[in-house]
């Protein structure tokens, strides 16, 4: 007689080695009805000192005051000051991703706490440049190095000639201090409506895909793209050229795009530092990385619950991307 007895069940695959707290939740900035107490402690919060986008305004005060040649010197164009804004720019970005990748992947300081994903970085894929991902992804990286180092001395340029209004705090504390609480909003919307532009058609065939390539990053993943995207990552460092600001601004800028992408794509939550750490990962990105059409901005952006392309990092998020792409094939028949 046949044995009827069902095979066991097979275990439901893990997605995610870690997550944070889920579901993911957006930035109450744009709830409705309007919640003002609930934004500003937000806010508050997202100022932690020891949070990135602390840290990089720190970075942006340093590298101004010491680490930036004099502006007197931008008059003209002339190798020796752009290559010192060149050999900083390099020595950020490689201290950055090159310090991340050894402590976190290299070397595996914290072992597999806080790691999003289990899969190692690609090695003999024909997709990368030299079969390696981490090789690939130091050459575009670097390649994309010169169009930080080219917008960020057009600005000085044009500070140092008049052709941008520059201000300092004494004149202009409160436009001073209001940029700088924008500028990370502003830095989320510029990479959404850029980035959901990227994945139309020829652009994503022919631009973007060299950045999809990384299912998996890590922190040299963030800058890994077509020189095309490259330069149009860094290309909203032009609005200084409309609106007052001071060379902190546009450092502070810069670095949401130089060192963020970076950390964002570090493929770790935290960068585990005593009982502590700094959270460098962004979990919402990953998203995007693993299911591609989801979550094309960022937490503080309302564009992917608008248009129903957000994911909360939860089954029933997985469930709700499986039902939209099923309702595109369905109406594309």
């Amino acid at each position: 007689m046949t044995d009827q007895t069902p095979p066991p069940a097979r275990p439901e695959r893990r997605v995610w080695n870690y997550t944070p707290d889920l579901p993911i939740k957006l930035a109450p900035y744009w709830d409705w009805p309007m919640r003002p107490l609930a934004a500003a402690v937000y806010l508050l919060r997202s100022w932690n000192p020891v949070g990135l986008r602390f840290l990089f305004l720190v970075a942006a005060f340093v590298v101004w005051t010491w680490f930036t040649p004099d502006l007197s010197r931008a008059e003209t164009i002339r190798f020796d000051w752009i290559a010192e804004v060149w050999v900083r720019n390099f020595v950020l970005l490689t201290g950055v991703a090159g310090g991340l990748h050894l402590l976190l992947w290299r070397f595996a300081v914290q072992k597999d706490d806080y790691r999003y994903d289990m899969r190692p970085m690609m090695k003999g894929a024909r997709a990368f440049w030299f079969r390696n991902q981490v090789w690939d992804n130091m050459f575009w990286s670097f390649v994309a190095l010169q169009f930080w180092t080219f917008f960020e001395c057009l600005i000085w340029y044009a500070y140092a000639n008049g052709w941008a209004t520059m201000i300092t705090f004494d004149t202009n504390p409160v436009w001073f201090v209001t940029l700088i609480v924008l500028i990370p909003i502003w830095a989320g919307f510029y990479f959404y409506t850029h980035h959901r532009l990227l994945h139309v058609g020829p652009f994503y065939r022919h631009v973007h895909s060299w950045h999809h390539k990384n299912v998996n990053t890590g922190p040299w993943s963030g800058l890994a793209m077509h020189p095309v995207e490259s330069f149009i990552l860094m290309t909203d460092t032009l609005l200084f050229l409309l609106i007052p600001a001071h060379p902190v601004h546009v450092l502070f800028l810069l670095f949401h795009h130089g060192i963020g992408a970076p950390t964002s794509h570090a493929g770790f939550e935290k960068l585990k530092i005593g009982k502590g750490g700094i959270e460098v990962g962004d979990f919402f990105h990953q998203l995007h990385h693993r299911f591609f059409d989801c979550n094309y901005g960022t937490w503080e952006t309302p564009w992917d619950k608008w248009f129903n392309t957000f994911h909360d990092g939860t089954k029933d998020g997985d469930a709700a991307v499986r039902e939209r792409r099923r309702r595109i094939w369905n109406s594309a028949d």
